[in-house]
């Protein structure tokens, strides 16, 4: 039987695709290769948001062609949409399958290697059923996508570029897919999309996330919904009163406000101010009980000065986030911030990558202490030293715990009492 392996970078949206791709493979009688071992096929799932993910990316090209010179080589996701040329340099690459065509057919791919030498395809691909899922390869909790693509053109982003305007998937494809995770002993569903509050404007009639929710809600065996990524002018007065009143829906919001400060958010053509961020969070903490907030932060972006640097660590103070996740600006041609003047130096990007590195962790930590001696609920995922019996999981608002016990506790929830914080957990006792 053939082999595949397939190897990803980026984002939820990407881990996704990549499981709707295996699952192609495996109904057509693959049989997937993991580790080290060499595979016939290989399917590299790109990612373009950061100077460091395109060179991830070809990495993976050139580590899959030394692991097996006569493996096939299939590039898609986002840095093959722009950046054919490049990859096409790459000894090994059989073809490239761009974002527009990820849905592909393992017959389409099959048939384009076998039968012919050319490396890029050139055929319209015959339309054929979306994207499905109905199980989310290595995790307890399984992402489901629900929109593609984004309306806003922030200075620094190449995403737009790459996958193009919003697209909504119909709601009743949504709920089918997730009939069928629940079905398979998902208890945990983290709705995804590039731009997840735009869902439903583009459908007719029009939808809202807050539908979405609603319908999942009413599924039995399913006990969380997560949302992956939302922006902050997309968090409105109805989302915050569900998530109040919900049962189900996780109280944890990833809101990327990328900077503190109110010059470079209007450079970056972000569309909210340190003081309409600082707002948000203010309500949210007020009426949803125990909220968490993670957030994006780019650091040296052009014209950055060490003032407005300071406003970013200012506003981090203030939102006390549970986890900032810290990205060095780098250009991504094809942007308005590629041709901003003002470049900071590498070196000042790093030292402030450090400062914020800190001051996010000091945060980190203030906020967990609020939980010291609460009764939570958790979903286990793992099992991280199986010998000592330590079984970790996330809470409701994404806070990582730990428990030792001698029971197999994988993907069950369980009642917990924080008690104390290590670096990478919150320690607990079963209640």
């Amino acid at each position: 039987m053939p082999t595949v392996k397939f190897l990803t970078l980026g984002c939820k949206v990407n881990q996704y695709e990549t499981q709707a791709l295996r699952e192609q493979f495996i109904r057509e009688g693959f049989i997937e290769k993991r580790g080290k071992e060499p595979a016939d096929f290989y399917v590299i799932n790109t990612c373009t948001v950061t100077g460091k993910a395109d060179r991830e990316s070809l990495y993976l090209i050139r580590r899959s062609h030394r692991e097996n010179p006569f493996g096939k080589i299939v590039v898609t996701g986002c840095l093959a949409e722009l950046d054919k040329d490049v990859i096409l340099g790459i000894p090994g690459v059989s073809l490239i399958q761009k974002n527009s065509e990820k849905d592909f057919t393992v017959s389409e791919v099959v048939g384009k290697l076998v039968n012919s030498n050319r490396r890029e395809g050139q055929n319209k691909f015959t339309k054929h059923q979306p994207y499905a899922i109905s199980h989310f390869e290595g995790r307890s909790r399984a992402f489901l996508k629900i929109q593609d693509g984004c309306n806003n053109r922030c200075a620094y982003c190449k995403v737009p570029l790459v996958r193009g305007n919003s697209k909504s998937r119909p709601l009743r494809d949504i709920i089918e897919e997730a009939q069928r995770l629940v079905k398979n002993g998902f208890k945990e569903i983290v709705l995804t999309g590039i731009c997840l509050g735009s869902y439903g404007k583009d459908l007719n009639p029009r939808k809202s996330l807050i539908q979405v929710i609603s319908k999942l809600e009413k599924m039995l065996g399913l006990y969380r919904i997560r949302l992956s990524s939302i922006e902050a002018r997309d968090i409105n007065d109805a989302l915050i009163r569900y998530m109040r009143n919900s049962k189900r829906l996780c109280r944890h919001l990833h809101i990327p406000f990328q900077s503190g400060d109110d010059a470079v958010l209007e450079s970056m053509k972000r569309n909210y101010t340190h003081k309409y961020y600082v707002s948000l969070a203010q309500r949210l903490k007020k009426q949803v009980t125990d909220i968490a907030i993670t957030t994006d932060i780019i650091v040296g972006f052009p014209g950055e000065t060490e003032s407005a640097f300071n406003n970013t660590l200012r506003l981090i103070k203030e939102i006390l986030p549970l986890k900032v996740h810290i990205f060095p600006y780098s250009d991504r041609k094809g942007t308005f911030a590629c041709r901003m003047q003002e470049k900071i130096q590498q070196k000042t990007i790093l030292e402030r990558k450090n400062r914020l590195f800190k001051v996010s962790e000091s945060c980190a930590l203030e906020f967990k202490k609020q939980f010291i001696g609460k009764s939570m609920e958790a979903l286990i995922d793992s099992n991280e030293r199986l010998q000592n019996c330590l079984w970790t999981g996330y809470t409701s608002n994404y806070i990582r715990v730990a428990v030792k016990s001698k029971t197999d506790l994988m993907n069950a929830f369980i009642s917990l009492s924080l008690k104390r914080i290590d670096k990478n957990f919150i320690f607990s006792k079963l209640t």
